[in-house]
């Protein structure tokens, strides 16, 4: 049985976590988010459909309105965001450096982007007069606000109809407040946990995130932002849009993690087929599946990332900072997974049936299950990839050089004749039962004074290539140092001397 990576490094962890991390979220009203109800709404209202940009002219100037008076009562500014390179989270992180991170609003962008919208049409063979869908470009506002249950978020608010709201935040970030308010000591880098005091506490307080919190959040903030509900006699409809949930393996130190996600990247971006994304996924490879499969490396700024993608859902493993290795599930489209629920039919019976996951925030509770069961699956896999790790490891720490006491030993060279001649020396088998003295390896050593033999046995044991006994002046092979003696051998005598064979002089 595969041992997991968990239980591998289990002295090495300071801690799992598995937590949500990005969510943004969609609101809509339900009568205006579509043509035929907007439509509609301006019939039973006795507007007339050419009439339409006049009815959305006076809601655009109050939302714009409103921002202003949002900004100038909370004590923040609006900001125009005209060049596209410009990052909106490097302009807030300035103004929240500053400022601090108290509750209230933090700042408010201002863009032209793309929106929905609606245009009168007239059909000449039906001889009716409707709204149809167009797209256009219109101001958005993207108010920033530091909220004391969900951390830093932002609510995207276009100035034009029909209003979709577009809605941010982070799980970490309402994780790390959460932590905060029980009492419980932590450190961050970035959006990752470094440490915590009490990782099985923090790991309740992740999956406690509630639904029925975030919809009173949600609409709190709608109404702050957006004040245009009173036109439509409406409350906004929640919908996710995009949803990403990460296991962290989070290590002590850096000394372990570089070295094996290195191995693990390795291995991952050959062995990984499109029969083991799918099974990550909880889905099967059938010919009635029309979506892309396939992986991915790439490489940011912070470091590598392997990226496995079926469609609009991927599973992707990346390290924060040499200290956390995560694993990471995005989806794009909720109702791409199924589960077992209740299900109501167009006749009006009930039943529970395996079904698409619905895309309403409540499915929040049930999606937290599933995304988990992704990351577990793609644990496994990697758990079961040759690691080699340890050994690159080992390595590393043999041929770089080492302070001790403050005097500075050179790393080992296995190429070099004399250092060959010294390991070929310890691996003799007289050696292996009665350990090695100094006098013993003068013989073998004609050209090493007994002087430099005394510091080279010392060297050896400070690298942890041999052991001294007891109350005693002989040493033996450490399970490194027999290993290392017998792999810098047989690469020199079966590897590069037959290699060398035949060249050219």
């Amino acid at each position: 049985m595969t041992q997991m990576l968990t239980d591998r490094y289990h002295e090495r962890l300071a801690g799992t976590l598995s937590c949500y991390d990005r969510i943004v979220i969609t609101g809509t009203l339900p009568g205006a988010c579509y043509a035929a109800g907007m439509t509609s709404f301006l019939n039973a209202r006795h507007i007339r459909i050419f009439d339409y940009p006049r009815f959305a002219e006076p809601l655009r100037d109050r939302i714009r309105e409103a921002a202003q008076a949002l900004a100038t009562a909370q004590g923040a500014r609006i900001e125009h965001v005209a060049k596209a390179h410009l990052r909106k989270e490097d302009l807030v992180a300035a103004v929240l450096k500053a400022r601090g991170d108290h509750p209230g609003l933090v700042h408010v962008l201002s863009a032209m982007e793309a929106c929905d919208a609606y245009e009168p049409w007239h059909d000449k063979q039906s001889h009716q007069t409707f709204l149809r869908h167009t797209s256009g470009k219109c101001l958005h506002y993207y108010f920033y606000w530091m909220d004391e249950t969900l951390g830093l978020i932002y609510l995207r608010v276009p100035t034009w109809s029909p209003f979709r709201l577009q809605f941010y935040c982070n799980g970490h970030s309402r994780l790390a407040h959460s932590l905060t308010t029980a009492g419980i000591d932590y450190a961050m880098a970035d959006n990752a946990f470094i440490r915590i005091a009490d990782w099985e506490r923090a790991q309740q307080l992740a999956d406690a995130f509630s639904p029925d919190t975030l919809h009173a959040l949600l609409d709190h903030y709608a109404e702050q932002c957006c004040p245009i509900l009173d036109v439509f006699g409406q409350s906004y409809h929640w919908s996710l849009m995009q949803v990403e949930y990460s296991t962290d393996l989070v290590f002590r130190s850096d000394a372990i993690l570089k070295s094996l996600y290195e191995e693990l990247s390795r291995q991952a971006i050959f062995s990984v087929k499109a029969e083991q994304v799918a099974s990550f996924l909880g889905k099967k490879i059938t010919p009635q599946l029309a979506q892309e499969l396939g992986s991915r490396f790439t490489t940011r700024i912070e470091g590598t990332c392997i990226k496995h993608h079926f469609g609009k859902v991927s599973v992707k493993m990346y390290d924060k900072f040499n200290r956390v290795l995560r694993l990471e599930t995005t989806t794009n489209n909720v109702s791409f997974f199924k589960h077992h629920r209740k299900v109501e039919h167009r006749d009006g019976h009930e039943s529970r049936e395996i079904a698409p996951l619905r895309k309403t925030i409540y499915s929040l509770i049930d999606l937290r299950e599933i995304l988990l069961g992704c990351n577990r699956r793609y644990l496994e896999y990697l758990s079961a990839l040759d690691d080699f790790s340890a050994g690159d490891r080992n390595l590393h720490r043999l041929v770089n050089p080492k302070t001790v006491n403050g005097h500075t030993l050179k790393g080992f060279n296995f190429f070099d004749a004399t250092q060959q001649a010294l390991l070929r020396a310890l691996q003799r088998p007289e050696f292996n039962i009665r350990g090695i003295r100094r006098a013993d390896l003068v013989p073998f050593l004609r050209q090493i004074s007994p002087a430099s033999i005394t510091r080279q046995l010392w060297r050896l044991r400070q690298f942890g290539l041999i052991k001294k006994v007891v109350h005693g002046y002989r040493y033996y092979l450490t399970r490194l140092g027999r290993s290392t003696i017998a792999a810098a051998c047989r690469i020199t005598e079966q590897t590069i001397v037959p290699a060398l064979a035949h060249a050219t002089p």
